[in-house]
């Protein structure tokens, strides 16, 4: 989808804040709400906006550590890696899940209450994953940047 100055400028102000109402969007962008409502409806169609949630206060909710695990996965076949997604998309402490190339096949980001609690998840989760052949682990020391907003 191609995108004009207005449609990135009325995106920009939704990842900022999208309980905007359309008349206050429409201020912002400088056109009237009929017309801007029109290109948000296009952009959601279109499945540009995939949805509005709220950002929630991790470390005020007790889950103050951010812990990335690289796995290796012990064989490289759909089955394998099919099997291994459906188990992680099923799990809350995972809030990301990529697959790399490389040397690690995949990359998890966990939230956390503590070192004891990621102790637990690893014992009594990752570790039974039968798919999985090693893994690696780097505990997040403090925050520098986390945004939701894409660069556009």
């Amino acid at each position: 989808m191609k995108l004009d100055q207005t449609q990135l400028r009325i995106l920009s102000l939704l990842q900022k804040d999208s309980t905007l109402s359309t008349q206050a969007l429409a201020d912002k962008v400088g056109m009237s709400p009929s017309p801007c409502w029109r290109r948000v409806k296009e952009m959601e169609e279109a499945g540009l906006i995939r949805g509005y949630v709220a950002l929630v206060d991790r470390q005020k909710l007790g889950l103050g550590t951010c812990v990335w695990v690289r796995v290796k996965l012990k064989q490289h076949s759909a089955d394998v890696l099919d099997r291994f997604e459906q188990v992680v998309k099923g799990c809350n402490e995972v809030v990301e899940c990529y697959e790399l190339l490389g040397e690690t096949d995949c990359l998890l980001k966990l939230y956390l209450p503590s070192l004891e609690a990621f102790s637990s998840f690893m014992h009594n989760f990752l570790l039974k994953i039968p798919e999985i052949d090693v893994t690696h682990s780097s505990v997040a020391l403090r925050e520098i940047k986390n945004e939701t907003a894409l660069p556009l």
